[in-house]
């Protein structure tokens, strides 16, 4: 069982584990699961639990409809949530001798390289302080442009900054089926997907609940993340009382498997990011020399699209418009286009100052 492998195990829990639809919290639920995560920090664990919930109690609090807030007013509600979230942590894990701790992430927090690395040092640090962060989307400073809107995608960033092992999402589907099981009888449980091909694609649907955000189609932009940070996922039920112990025990759930067992640090991060700045379509002569695992220089670039500065993530597409590699570019996408085509040694010249050879250097860049 890759959960009883696992040394740091990120748990997403979904809003309509902790609040019914009728709008009733779910107090029985989460005391229940906190057993779960005593049981596991027992076992010498690091646990990250990354929870929805804000909005919706925010809303409950407040008594109104989640569906009829504009963006403006949601923060302010999810501000006056959050606190309703950690004390219903709080009143309930602290029984069972649980120390808690919170942290608010935003996209950019996860995007940029050093402020990835400042909340890995945080997560190690609590860690060793013997306590489990309780992680959400800062949703009331975020804007729609700039952040997540879903837990699941946040939690696979959460996943592979912290170096995670496993990552549960728990929400109230048992896993990926065959097909839509709302519509139809018919239908079988995946239980491990080792490629998340144009089949499976397709099985996503984008279904929500009365206070989720994400349906299964954000679950799969997750695995996706994890598969390429060696990170094994797990979608469960989590409406079972002790839900991660029913997992351990019948394994009645959806499993990705990674794609890759080892990344640096730095090239995981290149491969997760989930908002690229832009894109750099290069010729045959260019894949070839990245194949042999050269850097990518102006001369096999042919065009450029968007609008991007130094050090941005960027994808690396081929004459078909396909994705062959991301990385981090070395010029901004004015430079580049004054570039493009053109021999190494003319770049000073173009550009009227000294600069660097490589567009993207073969260190800064992860071959898809």
């Amino acid at each position: 069982m890759y959960i009883n492998r696992s040394k740091t195990i990120v748990i997403k829990i979904g809003s309509s584990l902790l609040i019914n639809d009728k709008g009733v919290i779910r107090k029985k639920w989460l005391s229940e699961f906190g057993k779960d995560i005593k049981e596991l920090i027992d076992q010498k664990k690091n646990i990250i639990i990354v929870s929805s919930g804000a909005i919706a109690l925010g809303c409950k609090k407040l008594n109104l409809n989640k569906k009829n807030l504009k963006l403006d007013k949601s923060q302010a509600v999810a501000s006056i949530g959050q606190i309703e979230l950690m004390n219903l942590f709080k009143k309930n894990l602290s029984s069972k001798k649980i120390n808690l701790s919170q942290i608010l992430i935003t996209l950019e927090d996860t995007e940029k390289r050093r402020r990835a690395i400042n909340a890995k040092r945080t997560f190690e640090n609590l860690f060793s302080l013997g306590f489990v962060p309780i992680v959400n989307e800062n949703d009331s400073t975020a804007t729609s442009e700039i952040k997540y809107g879903d837990n699941d995608r946040l939690a696979s960033r959460v996943a592979q900054i912290s170096g995670a092992d496993c990552l549960i999402l728990l929400s109230d589907v048992d896993g990926l089926y065959s097909k839509n099981p709302r519509l139809n009888k018919n239908v079988k449980l995946i239980k491990e997907i080792k490629n998340i091909d144009s089949n499976i694609e397709k099985i996503a649907t984008k279904s929500t609940g009365q206070y989720g955000t994400g349906g299964m189609k954000t679950k799969i932009d997750a695995a996706k993340i994890c598969q390429f940070s060696g990170c094994y996922m797990c979608i469960a039920n989590g409406l079972n009382l002790r839900p991660i112990k029913e997992i351990i025990k019948k394994n009645f759930c959806t499993w990705f498997l990674p794609r890759l067992s080892k990344l640096d640090a730095r090239k995981k991060w290149i491969i997760s990011s989930i908002s690229p700045k832009g894109e750099l379509i290069i010729d045959q002569g260019a894949i070839s020399a990245l194949k042999k695992g050269k850097s990518l220089l102006a001369a096999g670039v042919k065009k450029v699209n968007g609008k991007f500065s130094k050090g941005d993530h960027i994808k690396i597409l081929d004459k078909n418009m396909k994705e062959y590699a991301r990385g981090l570019s070395s010029f901004t996408s004015e430079e580049i286009s004054k570039i493009q085509g053109q021999h190494s040694n003319k770049i000073s010249e173009l550009l009227g100052y000294i600069s660097k050879s490589e567009v993207i250097h073969k260190d800064d860049m992860v071959i898809l």
